[in-house]
């Protein structure tokens, strides 16, 4: 079966009674920044190909700033590596230019490649007027992954151009598609079926409302280390489900993709630090980040919007906010890391012997210790 938005029928995190900090958008969402679309292709079979160890579950998870714009739109960027056992592509360019162009979009670990050579060939039928046009432009996407080999035939290399380029094409505004979805349809978090979260915060800054909003592809943790509210429930829920051995490994073999996106005037300087500040997000759920992890965060704000370099002045003008004022957007960074996590652990259903976190169970722990809204 082929999808490109399950349908949602599961409580979020907040919607649980969880005592999160911090005011969300109207979505709770990265497309709660405007201009960004989300669009997800999901693949799910439920019985191996013949000759094939494990059937398919996987998919792809695009991304796009400035939608709706008719041509490209550069995007000040920043990147941070927390553990770098994974792969983002166009990190270099964003570490030494700090800008991006084009869409974000995660996969699983063998499918990069396709989803690059997919990724160029919507930017090319997207944008006539700007590519082939004797400029000599070249394309270079932002396409990242985990490995959703424990769950998924990754080796058979699924995923085609067509598919990624209909996560593309699906890419629309409004809530955003969670758990067993798009990237991380075959994915794993604290021994818990994981996936796709997407959480967002409002702050006032200088009498202005702005967005920080995240969406994760979360596939890391090891069981015993999960902790929600201050709370480390990872023990007793593992210890009250019949938890496959697969999902309780001794160190931490799996990864996260962190895409932060904010609609402040923040420079490639300030947004590598936005970035850096997604490893305590992830943190605060118990992953010290571990040695076989693929930890790799982006954040990228769509203020400042530019022509094409080769269209542009010699000249920029730029806004900019203090960096003495950066301290709630910080923290605002941090708790929606924390709870788009949460929101991809919530959403998820359970695949083959991998269990969905049991909500019910997680509830009646935290209120025990008084972490619930009152």
């Amino acid at each position: 079966m082929t999808s490109s938005a399950p349908k949602k029928t599961k409580l979020r995190a907040r919607d649980l009674g969880l005592d999160l900090p911090g005011t969300p958008g109207a979505w709770n969402a990265i497309s709660d920044v405007g201009g960004i679309h989300t669009g997800h292709t999901t693949l799910i079979e439920t019985e191996p190909r013949a000759g094939r160890r494990l059937p398919v579950r996987t998919g792809v998870t695009a991304i796009i700033p400035h939608a709706t714009a008719e041509t490209p739109v550069p995007v000040f960027a920043g990147i941070h590596r927390f553990n770098g056992n994974g792969e983002m592509t166009g990190s270099h360019w964003i570490e030494d230019g700090g800008y991006f162009v084009g869409p974000i979009l995660i996969t699983n670990t063998h499918s990069v490649g396709m989803v690059h050579h997919a990724a160029i060939r919507w930017m090319l039928e997207r944008y006539p007027g700007t590519y082939g046009t004797g400029h000599d432009l070249w394309i270079m996407p932002v396409v990242a992954e985990t490995y959703d080999g424990v769950l998924s035939d990754i080796n058979g290399q699924h995923i085609t151009v067509d598919h990624a380029i209909a996560a593309l094409n699906a890419a629309k505004s409004g809530p955003v598609a969670e758990g067993n979805t798009g990237g991380g349809t075959g994915m794993i978090t604290y021994g818990f079926k994981g996936g796709t979260g997407s959480a967002s915060r409002v702050i006032e800054m200088g009498g202005q409302s702005y967005t920080i909003g995240t969406l994760v592809q979360a596939n890391h943790g090891i069981g015993e280390w999960l902790t929600v509210c201050g709370i480390p429930v990872g023990p007793e829920l593992h210890g009250l489900t019949n938890t496959a051995a697969a999902s309780k490994p001794s160190v931490e073999r799996g990864s996260i993709i962190v895409v932060i996106a904010t609609d402040l005037p923040l420079l490639p300087h300030q947004l590598k630090r936005l970035a850096r500040r997604a490893s305590i997000g992830i943190g605060r759920n118990g992953t010290p980040g571990g040695n076989s992890s693929g930890d790799i965060f982006l954040a990228f704000s769509t203020a400042n919007d530019r022509p094409m370099p080769y269209l542009a002045p010699a000249r920029f003008t730029l806004d900019m906010i203090n960096d003495e004022l950066l301290d709630p957007v910080y923290l605002a960074v941090v708790e929606s890391v924390e709870e788009a996590v949460l929101n991809a652990m919530c959403a998820a259903d359970d695949m083959a012997a991998i269990r969905a976190l049991p909500t019910a169970d997680l509830v009646h722990i935290l209120a025990r210790h008084g972490r619930l809204r009152a």
